[in-house]
């Protein structure tokens, strides 16, 4: 009898470790995931959706991508559905610390590229049937190509450099890390603005205003605010939330780098110079290509 009790107290035990296991490991259910990617082979979009061509005088490049961050995303099931309506899956922190209501960088999730920026417990998720991918844009940090003239020699050195750029609507930044270099702030700064680091200094601008490329293919149907990030891209089959779901949704979003750097090009010569003159004035990302991968 006491052999039997003991047997019994033990496989009770294992049961309640076995189950404590099981409930830490999936502790929210099945999840919705996505993964940031980037791709300069896709098309280069206009604000319409649109193929795109560079205005005369500008020239343009793909830049290297390193870190990406969002401030919004959401689902919409059809292309009438207005933004904000459909379910809004992630909205990151703002605040009014620099005036008016803005994205607070500090706290931003800021991840590369193949690496997880949200994950949501499906559960969690309104069961639809969606078509549409909606992400609001917030921070860039790419690496670029330029070329420096010694005026002393004249002789033209093609160099690299790392720009930071910030695309939400309004961001406050206390500070930011380009490359070795950070960057004090303490401010609002509105769509547009950028740091450079090259060679141990930093330079920092702002795009004017309204500059700032934003595909969004239901620009008729469903329009976005001026001076916004939210890029919009369709599924390529619909995404299925039917509530019942056991296994995770990886949602992959490839972003289009195409050409993605555009500056005024004063000699032509499709070299960017800041030193000469040229002026950035577009950093918009140039489409969103979701795929899913249900597991």
């Amino acid at each position: 009898m006491k052999n039997l009790l003991f047997a019994v107290l033990i496989f009770g035990l294992f049961g309640l470790i076995s189950c404590g296991k099981k409930k830490d490991k999936t502790p929210d259910g099945p999840k919705l995931i996505f993964i940031f990617k980037f791709d300069s082979t896709l098309a280069r979009l206009d604000n319409f959706g649109l193929a795109s061509s560079l205005p005369a005088g500008h020239s343009a490049q793909s830049p290297l991508f390193n870190k990406l961050s969002a401030h919004y995303v959401e689902l919409a099931a059809d292309d009438y559905v207005p933004l904000g309506s459909g379910p809004v899956l992630y909205r990151a922190k703002e605040t009014t610390k620099g005036g008016n209501n803005a994205i607070d960088f500090q706290y931003s999730t800021v991840v590369g590229g193949g690496e997880e920026f949200l994950s949501v417990p499906i559960k969690d998720v309104s069961p639809g049937t969606y078509k549409w991918l909606r992400v609001s844009l917030a921070y860039q940090n790419y690496l670029i190509k330029y070329k420096w003239k010694d005026v002393g020699t004249g002789i033209d050195y093609y160099l690299d450099g790392t720009v930071a750029s910030f695309v939400g609507f309004n961001t406050y930044i206390k500070s930011y890390q380009l490359k070795n270099l950070s960057v004090n702030v303490n401010a609002n700064k509105l769509q547009g603005y950028w740091g450079f680091e090259s060679v141990g200094t930093i330079t920092t601008g702002q795009a004017p205003a309204g500059a700032t490329t934003v595909p969004n293919p239901l620009a008729s149907t469903s329009p976005i605010p001026a001076g916004s990030c939210v890029v919009t891209g369709s599924f390529p089959s619909k995404l299925v939330i039917t509530g019942n779901e056991t296994n995770d949704i990886i949602v992959t979003v490839t972003l289009s780098t195409n050409q993605s750097f555009e500056w005024t090009d004063l000699n032509s010569d499709g070299w960017y110079e800041p030193a000469a003159g040229d002026v950035v004035v577009d950093m918009g990302l140039r489409g969103l290509y979701p795929a899913i991968k249900y597991k």
